[in-house]
């Protein structure tokens, strides 16, 4: 499986911006999909996952409300919706997949397939 991740950038505080991540090589549609992030000097920590079949979320309570993750098994896309953004939720932001979690996954272990990260990184 290979994974893209595009739609980073430099929000100010308060703003909105959708990261991307398509992926390739497996059928998408099998893969429970997750989204984590790396501030600076922090480790790697879970932001939201999302089933396969997109009827099951779950979400990092620093983001709750806030974040909203979709998936596009047609476009073989899975989306990260981010508003009211935080200085704080500065840092690089990596989405995983996997094919034998049987509904979400919350810690990066679970998940074999990483993309190459987006930086996302928000002014105050």
């Amino acid at each position: 499986v290979q994974l893209q991740a595009s739609g980073g950038g430099l929000v100010q505080t308060g703003g909105s911006l959708r990261v991307s991540c398509e992926a390739s090589g497996r059928t998408f549609s099998s893969l429970v999909m997750g989204w984590f992030r790396q501030g600076p000097g922090k480790e790697r920590e879970f932001v939201a996952a999302i089933s396969w079949s997109g009827s099951t979320t779950h979400y990092a309570d620093s983001v709750k409300g806030r974040f909203t993750i979709s998936r596009s098994n047609a476009k073989n896309t899975v989306y990260l919706q981010m508003s009211d953004l935080k200085p704080e939720d500065t840092g690089v932001y990596y989405c995983a997949a996997d094919h034998s979690i049987r509904t979400i996954a919350t810690t990066a272990r679970r998940y074999n397939y990483w993309g190459q990260g987006t930086q996302v990184t928000v002014s105050s």
